[in-house]
């Protein structure tokens, strides 16, 4: 995966590095695995918005993502490598043996014709879903599962992988893209590898256009507004005093904002940097 640089014909091409799709090898998501996806604009059921600066954007259709890789032991070959608008990673389309399909994120490394497998008792290679039980010390994982079952819920964005670096007892120790060291159960699923798309970190969008196609309105500075709407707003000219703060008095820079008794601290063995 790579990024290019564009030649400066336009002022928004001027500072823009663009992504290279060379590796995706179908530009038409599978019908039967899409489904249509309202914008919210940042708004709750009640219509009340509760996230700002975002809106807008262009629309997009929601492909249904396998995170479980719950149907064992029956081979799946690599369709295609697709791009999806709501995430980072590439997606993978599997055909099933058994003539269903599905999508799962692609790890890198895999292209079409690939045959994956998950289960108990299979080799620990790339694209393969295994408990943490049966993957060997030092393997670099993704999609890994908090609960088992319940599906992956960590590194799943481009180009992020963990480590796992322990095991006793029933629990694992696995190094998490934050530095972070973890226990999980030893009985939840990981698929090894590392997810595709690493270069997504090196793409500059090159004008602020592209950020509203993404659904991304413009963010105003707390210190820009007037009193009644920030706690850092208001003032003489350009005075910004006091302490920087959020919109509804909190801390911004520098304060722990994690709960201090959170039901999983225990499992945390070592904190991110």
């Amino acid at each position: 995966m790579a990024v290019k640089k564009l030649r400066p014909i336009t002022p928004g091409q001027r500072f823009r590095i663009a992504p290279v799709f060379e590796n995706i090898s179908k530009d038409k998501p599978e019908k039967s695995l899409v489904r249509s996806l309202k914008s919210k604009g940042g708004r709750n059921n009640t219509g009340k918005m509760t996230v700002r600066n975002v809106g807008g954007g262009h629309k997009k259709k929601l492909r249904e993502i396998d995170f479980k890789r719950d149907k064992f032991n029956i081979p799946a070959t690599v369709k295609s490598i697709e791009y999806d608008p709501n995430r980072t990673a590439r997606i993978a389309l599997l055909y099933y043996a058994d003539g269903e399909k599905k999508y799962i994120l692609a790890p890198d490394g895999i292209k079409a014709g690939t045959v994956l497998l998950s289960g108990e008792n299979i080799a620990p290679e790339v694209g393969n879903s295994l408990p943490l039980a049966k993957i060997p010390l030092g393997t670099i994982i993704h999609n890994i599962e908090l609960k088992p079952g319940k599906g992956g819920a960590m590194a799943r964005s481009a180009g992020t992988y963990a480590q796992l670096v322990a095991r006793e007892g029933k629990y694992v120790t696995i190094k998490l893209p934050s530095g972070e060291m973890r226990l999980v159960l030893s009985s939840c699923y990981a698929t090894v590898g590392t997810v595709s798309n690493s270069d997504h970190m090196n793409v500059r969008l090159g004008k602020a256009g592209r950020n509203r196609w993404l659904g991304k309105r413009p963010r105003v500075r707390g210190v820009a507004m007037n009193p009644v709407d920030h706690p850092m707003g208001g003032g003489e000219g350009r005075s910004s005093g006091g302490h920087p703060r959020s919109r509804n008095g909190l801390y911004a820079k520098g304060q722990k904002t994690r709960k201090p008794n959170k039901y999983s601290d225990n499992m945390i063995v070592t904190r991110r940097k």
